[in-house]
């Protein structure tokens, strides 16, 4: 039997769709239940289910990236969506990220089912499918889903690229993924790891600090994210090729260097 996990805030919702919907019929269990978009997550790395059936608007959720990390991470679980969140362009994103229905609250019983079997024939389907694709490319949602989650994840890093401690695990938590996923992903999407593309993010603010000649070098390590001034200078010439102090007297060759 294929395995089911639900996630809804709202206890009711979940309570209707564990009675009122004959799973044994369509051979299928519900595995667990979850109340909010994390614990969700969580229980679906565990389990590892067939179908997930989850709401989007949840507290302390992004519901498109928690569907990108489901589509990214486990690209054979079926998904489907029950919201009463009524926006085009946000249905159109989660379809793109590879949600099987987009269903609005309150859903018609018939049309909750029809989705849960059709799911169940695709699952049905998988093994000859997946022999027949052998050789093929990476499936397009799978593809969005992963660019989705990357554009997340720079967008955070550049919000918090000051901040000393900043690690990949921050980052994937924020976009709902497993560190070694994230790594991944920013290495297919950039060609770069996540340490290199924090420190590149980091030096292009300290070379805007340092055009200003009356900000000491010392300040402009503390205010781009690094605990002291050696690492500063370090990354700073890796990646830009000259020390901060020659950076900035590139800027104001006749300038005092501070």
């Amino acid at each position: 039997m294929y395995q089911v996990v639900l996630v809804d805030d709202e206890r009711l919702i979940l309570r209707g769709l564990q009675t009122v919907v004959n799973w044994q019929d369509m051979n299928c269990i519900v595995a667990g239940t979850a109340y909010d978009g994390r614990t969700g997550l969580e229980m679906i790395r565990t389990l590892r289910p067939d179908i997930v059936i989850t709401d989007i608007r949840m507290p302390n959720m992004d519901g498109l990236a928690m569907l990108a990390a489901i589509r990214s991470e486990f690209p054979e679980i079926q998904t489907a969506v029950l919201t009463a969140y009524r926006d085009f362009d946000y249905a159109r994103e989660a379809l793109t990220l590879g949600v099987f229905r987009y269903l609005l609250k309150p859903s018609n019983m018939d049309e909750l089912k029809e989705t849960i079997r059709l799911m169940v024939e695709r699952l049905d389907r998988m093994p000859q499918e997946t022999g027949e694709k052998e050789n093929d490319p990476v499936d397009e949602t799978v593809a969005c889903a992963g660019n989705y989650l990357v554009r997340s994840a720079l967008q955070y890093m550049r919000e918090h690229c000051t901040e000393q401690h900043l690690s990949l695990s921050d980052v994937a938590d924020h976009v709902y993924v497993s560190q070694w996923h994230l790594s991944k992903l920013l290495n297919r999407e950039t060609g770069k790891s996540f340490f290199d593309l924090l420190g590149g993010m980091r030096v292009e603010l300290a070379k805007k600090l340092l055009e200003d000649p009356a900000v000491r070098v010392h300040e402009v390590a503390e205010a781009a994210g690094y605990a002291d001034v050696a690492h500063f200078s370090k990354s700073f010439k890796k990646l830009a090729g000259c020390t901060p102090g020659e950076y900035r007297r590139q800027v104001h060759p006749s300038g005092s260097v501070s």
